[in-house]
């Protein structure tokens, strides 16, 4: 996941939000593996990475969000206190913290994420290192000031360099679906970024290896794990998910559980769930069937398969036509985000739009081949918020090489606009992904008026 500090939509205005801007103008942006300068800082601060509840350590290409937000529902439905740290942010910077409460977890104040940001500024010295090094830090220095039963933290990119991977006992450690992405730092061949990315597993720590689209990706995380002496569950070997009679079942060896379809959209949840499941399990957590049940129901992640009923696009859009916001953004992305819309078509038909928008990092042709047959056209638009956008007009060509219809449009309400006008009401209404990146989907929350909550 990027671990960019730009921000992928319009921030209100708070003391965090101008701490950071003042961080930004002293180090650089984007990505510098390394873990010298975070362990540096983080000696400075008394090492808060060592003083953490237990840690559920989640690394992957695609799914790892979503095994945060399963782990995360799992345990707070059986009545675990959770922090949680993702990356990057949709709307604000304060998303990337949630500190535990009594009745789920909450965003973090934004008086307290100021002043940890200050704190661990004056450590640094002024010395060379990166936002994101800076901002995993201050997670360290609030997750262990602040009493919790678990800790769930997402990697940022990678998993051997990346400024998270200085905990030394997680208890358990999870890697998620593994495929080509930001290649430029991790290597240009599956089996190189599942090496990367098994980086995070620790000498006789439980790992838990979720559904692999590779064979090659899952030998070389299983040979990993093997060789540091670590227990080991594997999705398709000690446990599997599986849709029956409108129920979604987990097996393993203790078992089945039979529970409520996700509330997350799309079949590549159910395999996201199972491995959340068995994590929660293998990092020593009870977790009794109601629990389970209950965190099915209410699991939230935003911008994932999202869709739209109100708010200021949902307004834009034909009337009764479906409205969906997502932010996967490489090609292992648009393969299930591309199945899951088929799902629906069988469903429910209706005539499928992309508004698109990337950034120059990602496989755009690649991204795009996965709707090729279910997209009628594509909008292509700029990615405001990010200074690596790819110009509307050449992604739109990406999207005709990958054999889509496309056109470039100036705004996602543009392109809302393009379609209720020239919308036939004799014509079943559409179905509208607004997809490609991270940073169009903070946008079109932020412009919907439906930020993460």
């Amino acid at each position: 996941m990027n671990s960019s500090p730009e921000n992928p939509s319009v921030m209100a205005e708070s003391a965090a939000h101008a701490a950071i801007a003042r961080l930004m103008t002293l180090h650089p942006k984007g990505f510098d593996l390394s873990l010298d300068r975070v362990r540096r800082l983080l000696e400075r601060l008394g090492n808060p990475q060592d003083r953490l509840p237990p840690v559920i350590h989640v690394a992957g290409t695609n799914g790892k969000g979503s095994a945060v937000a399963f782990s995360r529902a799992l345990l707070e439905s059986a009545g675990y206190r959770v922090h949680a740290h993702t990356s990057p942010h949709l709307v604000n910077w304060h998303e990337r913290f949630r500190m535990a409460g009594e009745n789920g977890g909450r965003f973090v104040e934004d008086g307290l994420l100021a002043e940890a940001i200050e704190r661990v500024a004056v450590a640094n010295k002024g010395e060379t290192i990166t936002v994101f090094e800076i901002l995993t830090a201050v997670m360290f220095v609030l997750f262990s000031e602040h009493p919790a039963d678990a800790a769930i933290i997402e990697v940022g990119l990678g998993g051997r360099f990346d400024a998270t991977n200085v905990i030394k006992n997680p208890a358990v450690s999870v890697i998620m679906p593994v495929s080509l992405d930001h290649q430029a730092y991790l290597g240009d061949r599956v089996e190189l970024i599942a090496a990367e990315k098994a980086g995070i597993i620790k000498p006789g720590r439980p790992v838990v290896v979720g559904q692999q689209e590779s064979d090659t990706a899952r030998d070389v995380i299983v040979d990993t794990a093997e060789r540091l002496g670590c227990p080991l569950s594997i999705y398709g070997q000690d446990f599997v998910a599986f849709e029956e009679n409108g129920r979604l079942v987990h097996q393993d060896e203790t078992g089945l559980l039979d529970l409520p379809l996700p509330r997350l959209s799309g079949r590549h949840q159910y395999a996201n769930a199972s491995a959340a499941i068995a994590a929660v399990k293998a990092a020593g957590f009870k977790l009794d069937h109601a629990a389970a049940e209950r965190a099915m129901e209410t699991v939230d992640w935003p911008a994932r398969l999202q869709r739209l009923t109100s708010g200021r696009l949902a307004d834009l859009a034909p009337a009764g036509s479906e409205l969906w916001v997502d932010g996967g953004h490489n090609p292992g992305a648009g393969v299930v985000i591309a199945e899951a819309l088929a799902a629906q078509e069988e469903r429910m038909p209706r005539p499928l739009f992309l508004i698109s928008g990337m950034i120059n990092t990602k496989d755009q042709s690649g991204y795009f081949a996965a709707f090729h047959g279910i997209a009628r056209r594509v909008f292509t638009v700029p990615v405001n918020m990010s200074d690596a956008g790819v110009p509307n007009t050449e992604l739109a060509a990406r999207a005709e090489e990958a054999g889509l219809s496309a056109e470039p449009i100036h705004s996602i309400e543009d392109a809302l606009l393009l379609l209720r006008n020239t919308w036939s009401a004799e014509e079943v209404p559409p179905r509208i992904l607004i997809s490609g990146s991270l940073y169009l989907a903070g946008e079109a929350l932020a412009r919907n008026g439906t930020p993460p909550q």
